[in-house]
């Protein structure tokens, strides 16, 4: 199997090869057309150059110079009258010449004329060039190059761009290496990162050295190492928080039962152990109870019933629910909601969330404070608080509040009855109806938890 970082230089490579070879053969061509022009207008230019000659100075001696002079050169001359009889010649007219000396010409232009341009099936590349001397002798002046030279001349160009083709290709190779390495290397890093992270190893740290998509997908990988190492504590503590919880309890009922189970022990000791084993149960049985809702929630299949509700009646409805608890402890609750405000919720569940906080309030709170339950209106929202005036909460654990089984202070749990998990199920009861939750305390002033709806009727 093709590693990526072959896979992505041979793609390059051949990207890059076949723009290369088209740049190539096209630049081949056009230099050599440009060089075939070259050669023919040279021709033209000499052609002409020798009708001036033979217009001014027209003669036997002016004709053999001009045949002695192209014969010392690459090219030759050959020079005819109208009717394409030769007057003189550079050298012996061969039937490669004469094929072109019996071609049937047009106009000639005074510029001269192109009567043979293929080098590759003719011996000779040719142009033709008219004079008219001024005692009315009239012609025609033939240059000839032989293609082999033209040939030859191409030759050393195609040794030239074979030559720079090579180099470009090893250069191209060479860059294809390094680029395809450093392209691949932070993709390989995140490779490993997550054969580790599929092998339960979270703890994974995946540089992000650019800021293109290859880091925003590092920037993620590491987001979701992060957010797996976090679950995997949140887990370990879970796990252990509750073999906790559970032991407690068990380890209680186990020993008050094997208490209760001597048979030196009379009624009344035996009824008081058999009262706190029965605790202890109930005890447990709100944990399960609790952990069960929480596995409740984390399903998909769970959902809210929502409707339209008149939120003045449903608080005075739970504050009337409530109020015995808090006058049976001396404390004060009141309710304030002079607005009539409508809301679509669930009922069920709001109440769930209200009994929750209060039953929070009502623990961590003494005798003659107050508790109160406010809501209010603001522009597109409405908010719900419940303000106590209990012992509040330390600075550093309000961030955790929330968490589940997280406690503020673990050693007053046994005597409150609280597991740390009845703000988790609170919070995710309000988000799961579209609102937020927040809490504000200050330590022996107490505690503020405001609920915020989006929305209002």
């Amino acid at each position: 199997m093709l590693k990526i970082s072959m896979k992505l230089g041979l793609y390059i490579f051949v990207s890059i090869f076949l723009l290369e070879t088209v740049s190539m053969l096209y630049l081949h061509n056009h230099v050599i057309n440009s060089r075939i022009d070259q050669e023919l207008d040279s021709l033209k230019s000499r052609g002409n150059s020798h009708r001036d000659v033979l217009e001014l100075t027209y003669s036997e001696a002016t004709l053999e110079h001009i045949a002695l002079m192209e014969s010392h050169t690459d090219t030759d001359v050959v020079i005819t009258n109208k009717a394409g009889d030769i007057i003189v010649s550079s050298e012996n007219v061969n039937p490669g010449m004469k094929k072109i000396l019996h071609k049937v010409l047009p106009q000639v232009p005074r510029k001269g004329l192109i009567v043979q341009s293929s080098w590759k099936d003719e011996r000779y590349i040719a142009t033709v060039t008219s004079f008219t001397s001024e005692h009315s002798k009239e012609g025609y002046v033939y240059m000839f190059k032989k293609t082999r030279e033209v040939e030859l001349l191409i030759s050393q160009l195609n040794k030239h761009f074979l030559f720079a083709t090579v180099l470009l290709l090893l250069f191209m190779l060479i860059i294809i290496y390094f680029l395809s390495k450093a392209l691949t290397r932070p993709l390989i890093g995140m490779k490993e990162a997550t054969t580790k992270l599929s092998e339960g190893n979270f703890s994974v740290t995946v540089p992000v050295r650019s800021h293109d998509e290859l880091g925003e997908l590092a920037q993620s990988i590491q987001s979701l190492a992060n957010e797996l190492n976090y679950l995997k504590k949140e887990r370990n503590e879970f796990l252990a928080s509750i073999s906790h919880e559970l032991r407690t309890p068990l380890t209680y009922i186990k020993g008050y039962a094997d208490i209760a189970r001597r048979k030196d022990l009379d009624e009344f000791e035996r009824s008081s152990y058999v009262a706190i084993i029965h605790d202890e149960s109930q005890r447990l049985n709100r944990l399960l109870d609790e952990l069960f809702y929480m596995a409740k929630m984390d399903l998909p299949t769970f959902t809210v019933s929502k409707e339209t509700v008149r939120l003045t009646t449903l608080l005075q409805s739970i504050h009337e629910k409530v109020l015995p608890a808090f006058t049976n402890k001396r404390m004060q609750l009141h309710l304030e909601c002079t607005e009539d405000l409508l809301m679509n919720l669930d009922p069920a569940r709001f109440e769930q969330i209200m009994l929750n906080l209060l039953d929070n309030a009502l623990k961590y709170s003494n005798e003659n404070t107050v508790t109160t339950i406010k809501a209010n209106r603001a522009p597109g929202t409405i908010s719900i608080s419940i303000i106590d005036q209990g012992m509040g909460i330390p600075d550093e654990d309000i961030p955790h509040i929330f968490d589940r089984l997280y406690r503020v202070e673990k050693s007053r749990a046994r005597d409150t009855g609280g597991f740390g998990l009845g703000l988790s199920i609170v919070k995710q009861l309000v988000e799961i109806q579209g609102g937020t939750i927040s809490v504000t305390s200050s330590l022996d002033q107490g505690t503020c938890f405001t609920i915020i709806f989006k929305g209002d009727n």
